[in-house]
């Protein structure tokens, strides 16, 4: 397993162009340190987009998905620093996941993600999953250049919570349902190795929505830096 832990916090927005230098201070020396404060939180990453959109991605990986859902995490949302109720609000085009990690394999991380996103239709998701798990993923982590490979899903309820970060959003926040992550060393590997992925998925009908973007990652922070 190459994601570092079995809960992630999977995040895509775009930002008023006015508002850039403040987010990346912010991002960079609150936001990120703070999360990573979190118990159960064990690294954070932000990538900004190479192709495709929304422009910037960020992913938080926990422990597991109680942590998602704890109450050291939902006292940080309810209680947003006047910094963050600052930056937050020039958001837009969000779309926020609280995510159980249902795939992860690979040899580690790399510095190009693939984000493929998309929805499965009612009563079928076990069998989606499963051709996933089984058949569609696994030989993706042997591709040339791919450094990881991961299947998440979104837990509906939790990523509603309405907490104060959420409501200093100008923008409403979509939710993902199914999110394929593929981690490598160019947007070349990844964007080879989710050829045949999304061939497959968009053969089926119980499949819907797929959305796919390249992103680069700009920072990453672990627990072991949090201060």
């Amino acid at each position: 397993m190459s994601l570092a832990g079995t809960g992630v916090v999977a995040i895509w927005h775009d930002l008023m162009p006015a508002a850039k230098d403040d987010f990346y201070q912010w991002h960079n020396r609150e936001h990120m340190p703070e999360r990573l404060g979190i118990p159960g939180f064990n690294r954070g990453r932000r990538y900004v987009a190479v192709r495709g959109a929304p422009e910037y991605f960020n992913l938080y990986e926990a422990d597991n998905p109680a942590v998602l859902r704890g109450a050291d995490y939902l006292q940080r949302l309810n209680a947003p620093t006047p910094w963050t109720r600052q930056v937050v609000a020039s958001f837009r085009a969000v779309a926020r996941g609280i995510c159980r990690v249902l795939y992860s394999a690979g040899v580690g991380q790399g510095g190009t993600m693939l984000t493929l996103r998309f929805e499965v239709a009612p009563g079928a998701q076990a069998r989606v999953e499963r051709l996933l798990c089984e058949e569609l993923l696994p030989p993706l982590v042997e591709g040339r250049g791919v450094a990881g490979v991961h299947l998440c899903r979104a837990d509906a309820e939790g990523s509603r919570i309405e907490t104060a970060e959420r409501k200093a959003r100008a923008d409403a926040t979509a939710i993902p349902d199914w999110i394929v992550l593929i981690e490598g060393g160019s947007a070349v590997a990844v964007e080879d190795s989710a050829r045949a992925l999304r061939a497959a998925l968009e053969s089926l009908a119980e499949i819907s929505g797929l959305d796919q973007a390249v992103y680069l990652l700009e920072h990453q922070r672990g627990r072991q830096a949090a201060g």
